[in-house]
């Protein structure tokens, strides 16, 4: 990590897009700290997210989680040179949560405030890990709510949506295959441990939009519903048999599936639009089935490929005052104090 240069603005940054209550304070390029209060435990009993647990949570975490966020940075909120926060696209409830908060907090120190895409803030946030953004970039973008290929020109101008699933994103497929399998919620991280006592390939499920019709109308987008169904199939078929569902390799085949399809798709992205950088972000780029396939393709392609550490690539902070840091530094004109939460705010508008 790079040292802090006490003259670049120092950026606090309020991410509750969804469950998580994320606070970061970035400096220039440097992260300062990156505090984060998840809501998961609430929700696991419903199997999913529900929008209104996550409201209530927000509001009870956010000002603990600045105060700690503040402690770990070693400054005080008189520092802070602006405050950045995802204004879209999410919950919309836990949206309002934060543009509240992030409004009350510029107006009473009187600093600019900026409204980020969500989508953006995950591509911005690999910076403090592995430094400035080549251009262009080619940008996988894979979680509960979202799987879409972008190509960033600039993080602070210039992002164009390539594709995007047309049904379930890639998360809400493993939380779903996860649920079938009997495995706890959230699913990513419990099917990624089923998988690795699994085989990859025993079970042969679909890949979704990569057939040769599927490819001329779909060449960039992604589609997990029907693979999610294909597995719930065969559970249920070996269940009604009275055989024994081997856990271990339905996943290890799902993820591979999913892996595949992603990595395929981005690589024929890069190829096509002449990108030699991949960069992958989203709480599913903490597989590490995707990490390792992900690197093994890029290396034959001859792309570089960068994927932040695990805690960056969850919902976090870190990366929505990295994207302030950035709007702020490329001198970019704040948000009004009218800001506006988005839930479908396109990825195309990367601030408010």
């Amino acid at each position: 990590m790079s040292r802090p240069n006490e003259h670049e603005p120092l950026v606090l940054g309020l991410e509750t897009s969804c469950d998580e209550t994320g606070v970061g304070l970035v400096r220039g390029s440097t992260l300062l700290a990156d505090a984060v209060a998840s809501s998961v435990e609430a929700h696991a009993r419903f199997g999913g997210v529900v929008p209104e647990v996550a409201s209530r949570a927000h509001l009870e975490a956010m000002v603990p989680t600045i105060d700690r966020a503040c402690a770990d940075a070693g400054v005080r909120l008189r520092d802070v040179d602006a405050v950045a926060v995802t204004s879209g696209p999410g919950l919309a409830g836990a949206l309002l949560v934060g543009v509240a908060a992030a409004k009350a907090l510029a107006l009473g120190l009187g600093v600019p405030l900026y409204g980020v895409n969500h989508l953006g803030a995950h591509v911005a946030v690999d910076v403090l890990e592995h430094g400035p953004l080549p251009d262009p970039t080619m940008g996988l973008l894979v979680s509960g709510g979202h799987s879409n290929l972008l190509l960033v020109e600039d993080v602070t101008s210039d992002i164009r949506s390539l594709g995007a699933t047309i049904d379930d994103a890639a998360g809400e497929a493993f939380d779903k295959v996860a649920r079938v399998l009997g495995l706890p919620f959230p699913g990513g991280p419990h099917v990624d441990r089923a998988a690795r006592e699994g085989g990859q390939v025993v079970i042969d499920f679909p890949r979704g939009l990569t057939s040769g019709r599927d490819m001329e109308r779909h060449r960039f987008d992604f589609s997990f519903s029907g693979l999610k169904t294909a597995v719930a199939r065969w559970v249920q078929a070996r269940e009604q048999s009275g055989e024994p569902v081997p856990v271990a390799d339905v996943a290890a085949s799902f993820q591979e599936a999913v892996v595949d399809v992603l990595t395929r798709k981005a690589l024929l992205a890069c190829r096509e639009h002449g990108v030699a950088d991949l960069l992958i972000g989203g709480g599913v780029a903490a597989n590490s089935r995707l990490r390792a396939l992900a690197q093994e393709r890029c290396e034959a392609a001859g792309v570089r490929l960068r994927v932040p550490r695990p805690a960056l690539c969850t919902d976090n902070g870190a990366m929505v005052a990295a994207l302030g840091s950035h709007l702020v530094l490329a001198g970019r004109e704040p948000s009004p104090l009218d800001l506006s939460a988005d839930s479908s705010l396109p990825v195309e508008q990367v601030s408010g």
